[in-house]
């Protein structure tokens, strides 16, 4: 990655780390939220803890603010769906990440597939379920096992896997307490992998891939934010398998419209050794158990440097070039 372009701290102002907000993913934003807090100050950085796009309202009225280094995650009071992007847009406060498309779009798992696939980018099949549809045929029409998830949720929320029709209707109906349309896919047997993108002035660079190694069968949220013996492998794959998934997770990262940093999340066929993209985060957690900082420091960036150049992303809303 090319050189920060900021070296002053006082150049950012007093910056606003937004965190918690009352989404489903509300503690994990709060654990990365202290940690980006930390990493900010220990840098120089006049930042400020802020719980909520209500409370951020309040001091950027009272001017108490200079930008916003959003880590709420998800959507309905998280920063992942574009609301808080079109808020600071409105009012003029510079923020980082994605901008009001790329953030809407890819809280859309549905909506993101439909512009992959326009563009030739694989994605497993999947059909769109709403309310009254018949699970059963959908699960026919895709073939067991499937994946059952909403549609504009993160970190494992409302997701479940079913081998057996007999388990379709508990899959649906724990989908169904989060907002908005429910999707099921093809599920993808084999490897997880997650690759980092990381970017300033418009241009991206995809970091290594991390190949993850739940004990459990599946990587869920207790793998992702509770276990200690989950493995992660980085780079998780050699040769033309990297470079390749790389290129795909740039690829999807752009066509998405995001911008900054962000995550994708890839799975390898076992059998085929294909890629199928999942979903891309544009405000990846930043816990102890995150992958973004852990693709990070094997390229030589520390979880400081990684927050600095995260916020540094924030200097497009304020004339720079954005993707």
């Amino acid at each position: 990655m090319g050189p920060t372009r900021i070296t002053d701290p006082a150049a950012f102002g007093r910056v606003a780390l937004l965190m918690g907000g009352t989404s489903a993913e509300r503690e994990v934003s709060l654990d990365s939220g202290r940690n980006v807090l930390e990493a900010l100050r220990s840098r120089g950085v006049d930042a400020v803890a802020i719980d909520g796009i209500p409370a951020l309202l309040d001091a950027i009225r009272a001017n108490s603010v200079d930008r916003v280094f959003n880590i709420l995650h998800g959507n309905k009071g998280g920063g992942e769906d574009g609301v808080l992007q079109g808020l600071c847009e409105a009012l003029g406060v510079p923020y980082t990440g994605s901008r009001v498309l790329g953030s809407a779009l890819s809280m859309d798992k549905i909506r993101t597939k439909q512009v992959w696939l326009s563009m030739g980018l694989p994605t497993p099949r999947y059909v769109r379920l709403a309310k009254g549809d018949d699970v059963h045929a959908a699960a026919r029409e895709l073939g067991l096992p499937v994946i059952v998830k909403p549609s504009s949720e993160g970190s494992s929320v409302g997701v479940s896997r079913v081998f057996n029709d007999a388990d379709l209707e508990a899959a649906v109906e724990l989908a169904a307490r989060y907002p908005g349309e429910l999707l099921m896919e093809q599920l993808v047997v084999g490897d997880e992998l997650t690759v980092a993108v990381l970017g300033s002035d418009g241009a991206h660079q995809a970091l290594p891939s991390i190949r993850i190694v739940p004990k459990g069968e599946w990587y869920d949220y207790n793998a992702k934010y509770i276990a200690e013996d989950t493995q992660y492998l980085c780079p998780g794959l050699e040769g033309e398998a990297e470079d390749e998934i790389r290129r795909i997770a740039l690829a999807a990262f752009e066509a998405a419209g995001c911008y900054g940093w962000g995550r994708v999340d890839v799975m390898r066929d076992r059998t085929s050794g294909r890629f199928f993209l999942l979903e891309v985060n544009t405000a990846p957690g930043m816990t102890s158990h995150s992958l973004v900082p852990k693709a990070a420091r094997q390229v030589g960036i520390p979880f400081e440097e990684l927050c600095w150049r995260v916020l540094e992303s924030s200097l497009a809303s304020q004339g720079g070039a954005v993707a």
